[in-house]
């Protein structure tokens, strides 16, 4: 990966969390807590901090424990290339995701559903976002690309217990089927003219439609014709990662995710 795009993408890491989340120093590691509500943020390594030691991951760990948040890292394996090893020697597992930047326009695939992004000043915007919210608690509560049983009827049966959280960094979109409504979506965050496609989700019984790489091909159009300079996704798994290949991304690197749930009690 080139320096300048590492120093890009590590600007963005470091920014887009200050957003709604205030920065404590620990060592070489950076800790994100987040004000008001929302997931928790997690650590990683600082702008210009060097490698952060065990000792730095201890003590992040226990104001993380102090907190009552999940003992959770971030970092791209070819920047900090050290924390590998510290942090599998704390036990901790490490997902190794690829990570992917778009070179040039996205190519949109033609799909059977309507893909929007939505507008935050429409009047059923928050209904919109707890739908957006309702479809990826069911995707990511089954990983992957293979289809499923969970499908609209369990998405009907959730939505009434979900409390619309409208994050203002997040622009959301949604795939919907003229039959089924709404089976597939995704959100974008930016900070110094880059833009990150998260939160691709489809519902089991609507994949292996083209739904995922169509929500992924339009927040990236969407981003870029607001302005960002730089689009780019970590992908959940190799075979999650090609179908962000056909919109045109590209593996430049691996970004890691270590992640263990509160209390462990781990060094």
């Amino acid at each position: 990966m080139p320096p300048a795009l590492l120093d890009q993408l590590e600007s963005f890491y470091d920014a887009v969390p200050r957003i709604d989340a205030r920065a404590e120093s620990h060592g070489a590691l950076t800790l994100f807590v987040r004000d008001g509500e929302g997931f928790p943020y997690y650590a990683r390594p600082s702008l210009d901090g060097g490698e952060p030691t065990a000792v730095d991951v201890r003590l992040v760990r226990e104001r993380q424990r102090e907190l009552g948040v999940a003992e959770a890292f971030e970092w791209v394996h070819e920047t900090t290339p050290g924390l590998l090893d510290v942090m599998e020697r704390a036990g901790f597992a490490v997902l190794r995701a690829p990570l992917m930047v778009l070179d040039g326009p996205p190519a949109v695939p033609e799909v059977d559903a309507a893909v929007r992004v939505l507008d935050p000043d429409a009047d059923d915007f928050l209904a919109d976002v707890a739908v957006v919210q309702a479809v990826a608690r069911l995707s990511f509560s089954t990983p992957g690309t293979a289809r499923g049983d969970t499908g609209p009827k369990d998405r009907d049966t959730l939505l009434p217990t979900v409390t619309p959280v409208h994050v203002p960094k997040f622009r959301y979109a949604l795939a919907e089927d003229a039959t089924e409504g709404v089976v597939a979506v995704g959100m974008t965050q930016t900070a110094v003219a880059v833009a990150e496609v998260v939160g691709v989700g489809t519902l089991p019984s609507a994949r292996r439609r083209g739904l995922g790489a169509a929500i992924t091909a339009v927040l990236a159009r969407d981003a870029l014709d607001r302005g960002a300079g730089r689009v780019f996704l970590s992908a959940g798994s190799e075979d999650i990662a090609r179908v962000y290949e056909r919109v045109g991304f590209r593996r430049v690197g691996t970004a890691c995710v270590a992640e263990a749930e509160t209390g462990d009690g781990g060094a």
